[in-house]
């Protein structure tokens, strides 16, 4: 697969050759749903807390008499019955986190990618330098060409100035090629690869 590289101010800057083994592949939605699944399990806190009826503080004396009184039996007071008591079968602090094959999360990140090539939401840029930090120029660049939501991928080390400059701006996500993921390519409209980027993960899935 061919595709046209562009520098940040919109001028041509050749093509480069993408894989098919990466970018050309058949999307298939089951293996991105259980991927993106799988990392909004690994993110969820789990630190919500109830207490049960072991721990509330309250009287384990039996609150009246077993017989005679025309009301119901009862022993305790920290039962879930009472304005006070303990929460029966409440939420309790554990991880959410489950378990995905590496190869399927690779097989996913391969599927992501070609799925933003076939809907024409691939951009390949030459390069994602940025002399001074300046939002209103990089916004310049980008209304350029047409990036409105867009994740922009560049290779190992991001540049200082091109990643301060968008850090203030919504919608735009920077990463290094590290971070690549299939969630954060899935919620945003384009995938930005720097020629860096590329080159990263063919050598990655190589």
């Amino acid at each position: 697969m061919e595709l046209k590289v562009t520098t940040l101010e919109g001028k041509d800057a050749g093509s480069v050759e993408l894989s098919d083994a990466i970018f050309g592949l058949e999307p298939r939605a089951d293996i991105i749903q259980r991927c993106v699944q799988w990392q909004l399990n690994k993110r969820q806190a789990g630190t919500h807390k109830a207490k049960g009826r072991a721990e509330i503080w309250r009287t384990g004396k039996k609150m009246y008499k077993q017989k005679g009184t025309g009301g119901a039996r009862h022993g305790s007071a920290r039962v879930p019955q009472f304005r006070g008591g303990g929460r029966a079968f409440g939420p309790v602090v554990r991880s959410h986190a489950t378990d995905l094959p590496k190869k399927v999360r690779a097989l996913a990140l391969k599927h992501a990618l070609s799925a933003k090539a076939k809907d024409g939401g691939l951009i390949v840029i030459d390069n994602a330098q940025l002399e001074a930090a300046k939002t209103k120029a990089l916004l310049g660049h980008f209304s350029g060409l047409g990036l409105t939501n867009a994740l922009i991928i560049d290779g190992a080390e991001l540049n200082a100035g091109f990643a301060t400059a968008a850090r203030n701006i919504p919608n735009i996500d920077v990463l290094p090629i590290q971070g690549i993921n299939v969630y954060d390519i899935l919620r945003r409209q384009k995938l930005v690869l720097t020629k860096a980027a590329v080159d990263a993960l063919e050598a990655r899935f190589k």
